[in-house]
C-alpha cells in the first residue's frame, strides 16, 4: 500500500464530497491553494500539522484520510 496515494486520493474525495474547491479547502485549512493541488497530486510531503489543518477543513477524524 503505498500510504502518501492513499491519503492523496482520500483528500480529494472528501474533499469533492464536501463539495469544496481546491482553494475553499486551502482556505479553510490555512494553506495555499497549490499545497493543497500538490498534495492531491502526490507531488508534496505533508507535515502531520498540516495532515490535521485538512482534516480539520474537512471536518473528519485524521485516521480517515489514511484508510
Amino acid at each position: 500500500m503505498d500510504i502518501i496515494r492513499v491519503f492523496s486520493q482520500n483528500v480529494r474525495k472528501y474533499r469533492l464530497q464536501k463539495g469544496l474547491s481546491q482553494e475553499e479547502l486551502a482556505e479553510k485549512a490555512n494553506l495555499h491553494r497549490t499545497y493543497i493541488s500538490a498534495v492531491e497530486c502526490e507531488r508534496r510531503s505533508i507535515a502531520l500539522e498540516n495532515i490535521q489543518r485538512i482534516a480539520d477543513a474537512l471536518e473528519i477524524e485524521t485516521y480517515i484520510l489514511f484508510k
